[in-house]
């Protein structure tokens, strides 16, 4: 299990692991969930983000352009401006894992609780380096900046030796 908060913390649960992310933003509560739950925030430091109803039961289609991937994202939780929970899958609902930010004030800021869970053992690598290339834009997303594809690519790249799985 790794414990370092920077590089998150790795659950391992039989053939799954459950990841978990702590940040704190510079930012209030309810910048950091607009970067989460609206579509062109999320845009900015996520993937491409087509929201049918922001709701429990309500999906969000993701498009990671630079990838060619799409994926999809069934909200469960929704309890705004503190928690979104939802299950993402392929588009044909296979592969599914859960994904759950929780936030909290925390003096002129916040901390953001990424957990990622049902996350088969051996994809762990690449999520957790993507999701910490990704967690480094939100704070620029806060403030409607975008963060190119490339960038994050090139972040993640320099980052995943980090979470290279031992030999």
């Amino acid at each position: 299990m790794n414990v370092d908060p920077d590089l998150g913390e790795v659950v391992r649960q039989g053939e799954t692991v459950t990841l978990i992310f702590r940040r704190r933003f510079a930012r209030p509560v309810e910048k950091v969930w607009a970067a989460l739950t609206v579509p062109e925030r999320i845009s900015d430091w996520f993937a491409e983000a087509r929201v049918d109803r922001l709701e429990p039961g309500g999906t969000i289609q993701l498009y990671f352009t630079g990838a060619d991937y799409r994926s999809l994202a069934r909200i469960e939780v929704l309890d705004p401006p503190r928690t979104i929970a939802w299950t993402w899958s392929e588009l044909d609902g296979s592969k599914a894992s859960r994904v759950r930010f929780d936030l909290e004030p925390d003096g002129d800021g916040c901390r953001l609780t990424l957990t990622h869970s049902e996350l088969p053992a051996d994809e762990s690598s690449g999520v957790l380096s993507g999701w910490h290339a990704h967690l480094e834009a939100v704070e620029d997303a806060c403030d409607g900046v975008f963060t190119p594809w490339d960038t994050l690519i090139a972040r993640e790249k320099r980052i995943a030796p980090l979470y290279a799985p031992p030999v």
